[in-house]
Formats: C-alpha cells, sequence, structure tokens
C-alpha cells in the first residue's frame, strides 16, 4: 500500500509491495457527449480490440465512427485491417509518434488513474477492474463532454515543432 504523506516525506510505497496483476482497459471517448464505451481484458492484442471494435460498433449502431488511435502495433494488425474493410462506417486516424495528448480519451485516461487508481491498493485484477467501473459508471451517470481552450492553429504549431524535434534526433 501507498503510505500517508506528512510534511516533509514524499509519497512512498511499503517495502513489500506485491503486483496482483494488470487489466487492459479499452475506452472509446464520444467527443460530442463525454461518454465512455469501456472493456477490460487480460491481455492488449489484436484480438482483444477486435473485441473491443466489435462492442463499440454495438453501442453505435449505423453511425459513421472516427476513432482516435495511437499508432500502438496492435491497431495496425492484419485482421483488424481486414475487419475494418468489412466495417466502412469506421474511420481510423492515428496520432503523430509522441502526439497521444492529442487524443482526448487521453486526458480521460489521465482523470481515470488521478481519481481512482493512483493511490490506490487492489489485492486482485478483479478488485482493480471493479474500481475502473465503478469510476467509469459514475462518469457515464453525468457525462461531459471536453473542450479545446487551445486554437486549431496553436495545436498544429506544436504538432509542426515534435515533428522537428523528431527529425533533429534520427
Amino acid at each position: 500500500p501507498i503510505l500517508p504523506m506528512r510534511p516533509g516525506i514524499p509519497e512512498r510505497q511499503t517495502h513489500d509491495y506485491a503486483r496482483h496483476g494488470v487489466t487492459c482497459l479499452f475506452a472509446a471517448l464520444n467527443t460530442a457527449t463525454g461518454q465512455v464505451t469501456d472493456a477490460c481484458y487480460p491481455r492488449h492484442r489484436h484480438q482483444e480490440f477486435l473485441k473491443f471494435l466489435k462492442k463499440v460498433a454495438s453501442a453505435y449502431p449505423g453511425t459513421d465512427l472516427h476513432l482516435v488511435l495511437d499508432n500502438y502495433s496492435t491497431h495496425k494488425h492484419e485482421d483488424v485491417r481486414t475487419w475494418l474493410d468489412k466495417h466502412p462506417r469506421f474511420h481510423l486516424h492515428f496520432t503523430p509518434t509522441s502526439s497521444s495528448w492529442l487524443n482526448l480519451v487521453e486526458r480521460w485516461f489521465r482523470e481515470l488513474t488521478d481519481k481512482a487508481l493512483r493511490r490506490g491498493v487492489f489485492h486482485s485484477v478483479p478488485d482493480l477492474v471493479a474500481s475502473i467501473q465503478e469510476y467509469i459508471d459514475a462518469h457515464n451517470n453525468d457525462p461531459k463532454p471536453y473542450v479545446w481552450t487551445a486554437t486549431a492553429e496553436s495545436i498544429l504549431a506544436k504538432v509542426a515543432r515534435g515533428r522537428i524535434a523528431l527529425e533533429k534526433v534520427s
């Protein structure tokens, strides 16, 4: 467990920290409403990603869907591309490398971490998943869309600066 903070003492864990397993959370944020569609799986492979895409498809029937994703290889697997070819209402948009901040669901993940997971003690994966689900249910009871405060020009300028920095490194 996380030890309590005190004045002059930083956050720390006990010496007997034990990891009791992990889960992989897939989440789709409806940017118009703030509603989240989610699924926890034990692994993060293309098979789980396909299950999640099917869940999103059933949550939003008959709607063209634009999904903003990072460049994780799972999202580009051949089986995923084959499935997407059969489901043309799905349109995938990939964020530039090191620009996941452009994806609003990343902001939502940060809030989930800050409000439900950080400093939490979970004795099993089901405890962890229950905590995640409790947060998502509370969020979805009163969802609010995120509002960008930056202009499109300032966002595109930041992306361009990131690309220049990456070119200098390579």
